[in-house]
């Protein structure tokens, strides 16, 4: 087979889908907390997308990713049996695996893919894991079953109460503390928003909050810049010194400005390569 190959393709909801990559050298070398970057053409963007399972026996990768924009809607319109251009990893560096007592995972949208390799991670070193998945709705819910598997307490909040306990993911935490849970550290991947306001609550809640950080990326080897953050007042580049990091000083208001300065010549690459897919298949 050859590298890159999409050996099987799942449908999550409308907008989501999990690839299982053919990619042995990442599959032997990849850790909980490390990423790829995907490229499906020559002139083709590089998205950075975290590695969600990896099988060394097998030679496969596995990836999930959410339509947003041109190019991932371009990738979630691949097949079983597309290859990818290219596929680097694995990015970043790993999370220190170790025993803490109690961990919680704190996943929000797309983001509970993210975490689910995080909290298999630090269920295997030992620890106690209690996990809260948040999502906009029911139907945009990911992975329940999955996370249940390996937590020992499971809580799923949703904005508009459809499912699960109404609300935000703080409010779960909230609640979860008010019950007498004792948590020692939190990991937080999703929205910036979010992972800005579950941070202060765990700080201020005594737990020891980390968060991954999503910031523009390009070469995904510290070169370039692109991905700087600014953490305890330093800069960092979250390719290289991330993407966790300790959320407690975080500047989130500077990450968000940051990875909004693209939006408009976003929203346009989606609107045109929309209007061209639709000419190419006949509706217009």
């Amino acid at each position: 087979m050859e590298k890159y190959t999409i050996v099987n393709k799942r449908n999550i909801s409308d907008t989501i889908c999990e690839f299982e990559i053919y990619q042995p050298l990442i599959a032997s070398k990849a850790k909980a907390g490390q990423f790829i970057i995907l490229r499906g053409e020559e002139l083709g963007e590089r998205i950075p997308v975290t590695l969600v399972d990896w099988n060394a026996e097998k030679g496969t990768i596995k990836a999930i990713i959410q339509a947003i924009g041109k190019s991932t809607l371009m990738f979630n319109n691949l097949k079983q049996g597309d290859r990818f251009l290219t596929v680097a990893g694995p990015l970043g560096t790993a999370l220190e695996i170790k025993k803490y007592g109690t961990v919680a995972v704190v996943g929000g949208g797309v983001g509970i893919a993210e975490i689910l390799p995080i909290a298999k991670a630090f269920k295997e070193a030992g620890n106690r894991i209690v996990s809260i998945l948040g999502a906009r709705t029911k139907n945009l819910l990911i992975l329940e079953e999955e996370m249940k598997a390996i937590s020992d307490v499971t809580v799923v909040a949703t904005d508009d109460g459809s499912y699960g306990q109404k609300g935000l993911v703080t409010d779960a935490l909230k609640t979860l503390h008010e019950s007498g849970e004792k948590i020692d550290a939190g990991f937080i991947i999703g929205p910036i928003p979010m992972m800005k306001f579950t941070a202060k609550l765990m700080k201020e809640l005594g737990i020891k909050p980390f968060a991954s950080l999503n910031p523009i990326m390009l070469d995904g080897t510290g070169m370039c810049g692109c991905c700087r953050v600014i953490v305890d007042g330093e800069t960092k580049f979250a390719c290289v010194d991330g993407p966790m990091f300790e959320a407690s000083n975080i500047d989130f208001d500077n990450l968000m400005k940051r990875t909004s300065e693209y939006k408009p010549e976003e929203k346009q690459s989606l609107e045109l390569y929309e209007r061209d897919h639709k000419c190419k298949i006949g509706l217009h």
